[in-house]
């Protein structure tokens, strides 16, 4: 009897197992690949990120207002810095689970059918993901992450170990591309041209060596060592997606088509004009509404009836430049690396010339956005405001560096931390006592899933709180 209830137990698991394994082929799909395509998931996993990146979660309605690029002139919350554990979720949740899952599928693929060029791809733009996440929160799960077979609640990594994590694999992925090896497709940055990718590798690690000098002067200098100039990003190189026309547009001229939130900071305004800096016009417009100042920008921080007197037509809105659908998505560019540069000679890393590399980031900035005029280029370097001063190269670069990194909010703003200027005076009714916030609070969701990891990380960086320096911001 027992050995009979055997065999009919043994009857109808097998009898169910025939029947979902009917289902699931039943419902596959004839003409689609089973199989994970590694050209598919390099593709989404870069718009998903330079989406995240540019976004208005992480951009428009976090770092941008902090660095003070733009302003609300309207829901002023964010922008006196009144945020909560939900407040900045999303670009947590959007980068560890789109960009940074299918660029792992992506490095096992390379792994495991021998195409060492997706892995290499693969994680160097994984490293930026990795970059931006640390640059923003601080400690956050990186050796343990996206490996949820082995890790359903990740460990956090020091910032200190994340840097010199992405530091190690930028270099091997260099050294493992093969130019002359099997192609890569679904590359939407340099269309599968490797060269440009080790330049931006290297680009990456240098910008990470700037991030660490402060603390680690001497790791800085090596890594810098390490780095031919000709390896680095430069004109014709730079690392952006090139948007299309919805539903594939820049998400800042996604957002603008239904909302008008958002007008040009104050205090860039006001800097520009003071420099008689040709990029105004780029990045903000005319006031709809005629007015003396033509340009106008809004001061960071209004109560909502104080942003609401100023008026919707008053004030500049964000340049026609911007809110363009195809607008691209700048992620590296030759200006930012020439200002890398400039201040690697200045800290005396390197024997090159920082005041000349200085006015060529400056060039290079004007450049990108369209102005190569020379005699405007040749005007505004000549102004006394606008020359390099030996004695403060924070001061110089610092100032230049946030006009050229305008729109990229999350480098903008570390930076900004980093250099100490522009000096910016804190939103006008902000609620941290004369303070600004100096990185995103851990998203709430961390507390419910991975409390234990969570703890241990707010512990070593004091609270969890956007007033809570981070390790590399160390003055």
């Amino acid at each position: 009897m027992k050995i009979n209830k055997i065999f009919c137990a043994l009857f109808i698991a097998i009898a169910l197992t025939s029947c979902v394994q009917d289902l699931l082929d039943t419902n596959k799909n004839p003409n689609e690949s089973q199989v994970p395509q590694p050209d598919y998931l390099l593709t989404n996993a870069i718009k998903s990120s330079v989406d995240t990146y540019w976004g208005t979660t992480n951009n428009l309605d976090g770092t941008l207002l902090f660095v003070q690029q733009v302003a609300k002139i309207q829901y002023t919350e964010i922008d006196r810095y009144i945020a909560s554990n939900t407040t900045f979720e999303s670009p947590w949740k959007s980068f560890y689970s789109q960009g940074l899952r299918d660029l792992t599928e992506v490095i096992k693929i390379g792994e495991t059918d021998n195409q060492p060029n997706y892995k290499a791809v693969a994680t160097i733009f994984r490293s930026w993901v990795f970059l931006l996440l640390t640059d923003a929160y601080g400690d956050i799960p990186y050796s343990q992450a996206v490996d949820i077979n082995n890790y359903i609640t990740p460990s956090y990594d020091t910032q200190k170990e994340v840097y010199h994590g992405l530091l190690a694999e930028l270099k091997s992925s260099i050294a493992l591309i093969d130019p002359s090896g099997k192609a890569i497709s679904g590359d939407v940055i340099y269309s599968g041209n490797l060269t440009k990718w080790k330049k931006f590798a290297n680009s990456l690690r240098y910008r990470i060596a700037l991030r660490i000098a402060d603390k680690e002067p001497e790791v800085a200098k090596q890594v810098i060592a390490e780095i031919p100039v000709a390896d680095l990003i430069g004109d014709g190189d730079i690392a952006q997606l090139v948007y299309l026309t919805s539903p594939n547009q820049n998400p800042i001229a996604l957002f603008f088509e239904t909302r008008d939130d958002y007008r040009v900071g104050k205090s860039i305004v006001e800097t520009l004009k003071s420099l008689n800096d040709p990029r105004l016009p780029v990045f903000a417009n005319k006031t709809e509404t005629a007015t003396p100042e033509v340009y106008i920008g809004v001061p960071n921080g209004l109560t909502n009836s104080a942003a609401s007197a100023l008026g919707f037509s008053k004030t500049s809105k964000i340049g026609t430049y911007f809110t363009t659908p195809q607008t691209p998505g700048v992620i590296l560019s030759p200006a930012e690396v020439l200002f890398g540069r400039a201040e690697a000679a200045a800290r005396g890393y390197t024997t090159e010339d920082a005041e000349s590399l200085y006015n060529l980031a400056i060039k290079a900035s004007l450049k990108q956005f369209g102005i190569t005029d020379a005699a405007v280029v040749n005007t505004y370097l000549a102004q006394p405001s606008v020359k390099y001063n030996s004695g403060n190269f924070r001061q110089s670069i610092g100032t230049q560096k946030w006009i050229a990194l305008f729109g990229q909010g999350l480098e903008a703003f570390a930076e900004w931390r980093r250099l100490d200027y522009p000096q910016l005076t804190p939103a006008v009714a902000g609620v941290l006592d004369g303070k600004i916030p100096v990185r995103y609070i851990y998203p709430g969701s961390e507390q419910s899933l991975n409390l234990k990891n969570y703890k241990a990380a707010v512990s070593r960086q004091g609270t969890d709180a956007i007033t809570t320096k981070l390790w590399f911001d160390a003055n």
